[in-house]
């Protein structure tokens, strides 16, 4: 998995299953593009990534979480619900405060 850490007025974390970085996903009305200048960042295994989550959920940032293996991280470090996912085109994406 890979993740960014984007400095605005709060920090944005960006996270994706690496395989899909540079790829568009859309169904319907409903298109997401995994833009390499946003998500492509360090490369992490699960436990590096949850420790992060839990840092920056710390921080009142804002979680981009993009693929399988991410969104289980995220939901394994408990900052987003099953309810806050979407899915598009069979990726499940979680986006915005959590």
């Amino acid at each position: 998995m890979q993740i960014k850490i984007h400095e605005s007025y709060r920090k944005i974390v960006a996270v994706s299953d690496t395989d899909l970085i540079g790829k568009t996903f859309s169904e319907g009305i409903r298109q997401i593009e995994v833009k390499p200048n946003f998500f492509q960042g360090e490369e992490k295994n699960k436990q590096e990534l949850i420790e992060i989550l839990l840092d920056m959920e710390k921080e009142d940032a804002t979680f981009n979480i993009i693929g399988k293996e991410a969104i289980e991280a995220a939901l394994e470090a408990r900052i987003i619900s099953k309810d806050g996912i979407i899915i598009i085109d069979n990726i499940p994406i979680a986006l915005g405060l959590m």
